[in-house]
């Protein structure tokens, strides 16, 4: 197993920047997320790692070794589509042998490492059937299993998960995770799915615009956004626009918020949805000294199950939406009554965007 690095690696497509200047340092045996939205690089990224696509400039390390110019079969890595390329009219055993094939594995070898990769995904009593005859988890698993058979130092996921519906999505994911463990293998995802991420990752990166806004661990991203986007992408919030004036933030609709952090200028709050406390009134406000504490009304309910959440307009201007937990069937707010809304006083607070 190895490492990987990137310097300064970008990719352009005459003015096009589909990637600028990104760093990273992937540790042996980490499992790294890319998250963002279409076309914010994270794809190109990893097809650079791949080898399909060869960088304007910069350079790509796997173990300490520069493989920035190699072919991909002369890189150790092992890349799955997200259409899982499988050729219909080969078996399952035999699409495994054909990526074996293709890093020069001596035949006498190739039915073993065959058994084996299979083995691994727990697909070896499936190896005669053809791809048509599996479901779309089962074919994601024998991709899986040709970018392991091989054993290469970089395991290459991108987007593997999108073609599955919910359900075998949240069951593939676990498995995916489990054998990145128990190989210890450095592995690369690419999604735009942040629950994937955050379920499935050491550490993310949330990319835009062909750049990295913030690398971290989940819960730094989470709870630690850098910005107004990597608040917005990972997890949910409700922003509030306003500026700060005499050492508070106020909104532009006129509310005064009591922050931990304070900029100058025009800036943006991050409520996210669980960390906004819904009272009857005023008396039920977590906060002891009343700060943070406002009236509203509600606007919209949405029942998500385990949680609901209940949308509160403060004005004509703000809205939150704060998140409870579903307590069966007893009473709760309803769309046209009035409630108290606290914040807590320890918020991002970010530098508003450019218009």
């Amino acid at each position: 197993m190895a490492g990987v690095e990137l310097q300064g690696l970008s990719k352009h497509y005459g003015d096009f920047q589909a990637t600028e200047d990104v760093n990273l340092d992937i540790a042996d045996g980490e499992f790294l997320v890319l998250l963002g939205p279409s076309g914010c690089g994270k794809t190109t990224t990893l097809r650079m790692i791949a080898g399909f696509i060869e960088p304007t400039k910069g350079t790509i390390t796997v173990g300490g070794a520069d493989v920035t110019r190699l072919p991909p079969w002369k890189r150790s890595t092992g890349l799955v589509f997200q259409n899982y390329a499988l050729f219909p009219h080969l078996t399952v055993a035999q699409n495994v042998a054909f990526g074996l094939e293709m890093h020069k594995v001596p035949k006498a070898e190739i039915g073993g490492k065959v058994a084996t990769a299979l083995d691994l995904v727990q697909l070896g009593h499936l190896a005669d059937r053809y791809p048509r005859q599996m479901s779309g988890g089962q074919q994601q698993r024998v991709a899986l299993a040709r970018a392991l058979a091989f054993q290469p130092d970089v395991l290459l996921l991108d987007e593997p998960l999108s073609n599955l519906d919910a359900k075998l999505r949240h069951e593939v994911r676990h498995q995916i995770r489990n054998l990145q463990q128990r190989l210890g293998i450095t592995t690369v995802m690419v999604t735009h799915d942040q629950e994937e991420a955050l379920t499935m990752a050491d550490r993310m990166v949330v990319m835009k615009d062909g750049r990295i806004q913030q690398l971290g661990t989940q819960r730094e991203l989470y709870d630690d956004p850098a910005s107004e986007f990597v608040a917005s992408f990972v997890g949910r919030s409700s922003f509030i626009k306003g500026r700060f004036s005499g050492g508070r933030f106020v909104s532009h609709g006129g509310l005064a918020v009591e922050t931990e952090r304070r900029l100058a200028g025009e800036a943006v709050l991050a409520l996210r949805p669980e960390r906004i406390h819904l009272g009857a009134d005023a008396a039920d406000a977590a906060s002891p000294d009343g700060s943070n504490t406002y009236r509203g009304k509600v606007a919209s309910i949405s029942y998500l199950g385990s949680s609901i959440d209940v949308e509160v307009k403060l004005n004509e201007t703000d809205r939150v939406i704060a998140q409870v937990v579903n307590k069966g069937r007893e009473s709760g707010a309803s769309v046209g009554d009035e409630v108290s809304v606290t914040f807590p006083r320890d918020v991002p607070v970010f530098a508003a965007s450019p218009a």
